[in-house]
């Protein structure tokens, strides 16, 4: 393994690289590729060469071990981190945030190969799982999870609200980079720049190291002064629902079978559970391909006589979109034709009053016509 080490005090930075070098008895190889007091100088290193390992000093001056993590991790987002330090405090925080390990000092020998026998075999696991395993799936309708290789679901486990939204938005705006300004703005209105930028750097580290848990393909990069997920060998249900429904041939009788299969993969509103207001416009947009493919499989229903399931279709129509006419006429429609002339009437009056009481709208003229027609006509 090709590794780092990174301290400003000398005599550590030394005994660290010696400690190292002890280690060649067991079964990794370890070749300490840079020794740096500098952080600046182990960056440059950084984008030089490859490497699977970085022992970083916490309290260092100009730039602290977790401002140098975050900047090593923008270059090489795979790097193993083990932060070192000399207050038990900065260590915990250093290993809840997204270290693989950390170590106190005086680094001692043992403590030091039972981290590397971690990182050996984190390594080990990793290769073997990419070999075996088929692609996963993330998924932001009615929640944010994902399925594994096995299509069972699971969650996230978070440990506060603002990494997982900050996921979300990094997973909608995906493959471009969001400025630490936008995301503040976004997140954090109301701290201070300071305060705010440290938030935005934990829920960083919080993502990163849930990614890492669970296995996901999943980047994010630090570039010009913002953060990009990079997508790797995954799927996303929103898109793969989207481009199901916008490549599938116009509904017929012939394929409504399939059809039926594409609907049952929409398993809730985008994000419905978290309420993001930011996610709205993007929500309102897929609710709206969902509107039309309803629409279009209610016709189909009907024209083969299969009044049952259109109903059923309307009905969800006029739960997920109570202040738009298109369920409430398709069911009166619906039940003209059964010649139901009082669930006409009922679903008329339901709808004048809905619109009425909680929306304060006035049902459209096209709406009007077509019920006084239908009324002089019976």
């Amino acid at each position: 393994m090709k590794t780092l080490i990174v301290d400003d005090e000398l005599l550590a930075l030394r005994r660290m690289e010696k400690l190292l070098q002890d280690q060649s008895e067991f079964e990794w190889n370890i070749d300490v590729a840079g020794a740096y007091s500098n952080p600046t100088e182990a960056i440059e290193m950084a984008h030089r060469e490859p490497l699977q390992l970085a022992f970083l000093d916490i309290e260092m001056p100009e730039m602290n071990g977790f401002e140098l993590a975050e900047q090593l991790l923008a270059i090489q987002p795979h790097l193993h981190i083990v932060f070192v330090t000399a207050y038990k405090d900065h260590a915990i925080k250093a290993f809840e945030l997204n270290a693989l390990d950390y170590l106190l000092k005086p680094v001692h020998t043992q403590r030091l190969t039972r981290t590397l026998q971690r990182i050996t075999n984190t390594t080990y696991e990793t290769l073997v799982n990419q070999v075996s395993r088929g692609p996963m799936m993330l998924c932001c309708f009615q929640s944010l999870h994902y399925m594994d290789t096995h299509k069972i679901v699971q969650s996230f486990t978070w440990k506060t609200l603002k990494a997982p939204e900050l996921f979300a938005y990094l997973i909608l705006h995906r493959d471009r980079t969001i400025s630490k300004q936008i995301l503040i703005d976004l997140l954090w209105p109301e701290y201070d720049t300071t305060r705010a930028m440290t938030q935005l750097h934990t829920a960083i580290y919080q993502i990163r190291k849930v990614l890492k848990m669970v296995e996901l393909d999943l980047i994010i990069k630090y570039e010009n002064e913002g953060y990009r997920l990079v997508w790797g060998h995954m799927m996303l249900d929103v898109e793969e629902w989207e481009n199901k429904v916008r490549h599938a041939q116009a509904v017929t009788p012939q394929n409504l079978d399939k059809h039926v299969e594409i609907m049952g993969l929409y398993t809730g509103d985008l994000l419905e559970e978290h309420r993001y207001l930011w996610a709205e416009p993007r929500r309102e947009q897929i609710q709206m391909i969902w509107l039309n493919h309803a629409k279009e499989m209610a016709a189909c229903y009907i024209s083969i006589g299969k009044y049952s399931d259109a109903i059923i279709l309307y009905q969800k129509i006029c739960y997920k979109f109570p202040d738009m006419e298109e369920g409430y006429w398709g069911l009166m429609k619906i039940h003209s034709l059964l010649n139901h002339r009082n669930e006409v009437k009922k679903q008329y009056q339901l709808v004048t009053n809905k619109f009425k009481e909680e929306f304060d709208l006035t049902l459209s003229k096209e709406l009007t016509d077509w019920y006084n027609k239908w009324s002089k006509e019976g």
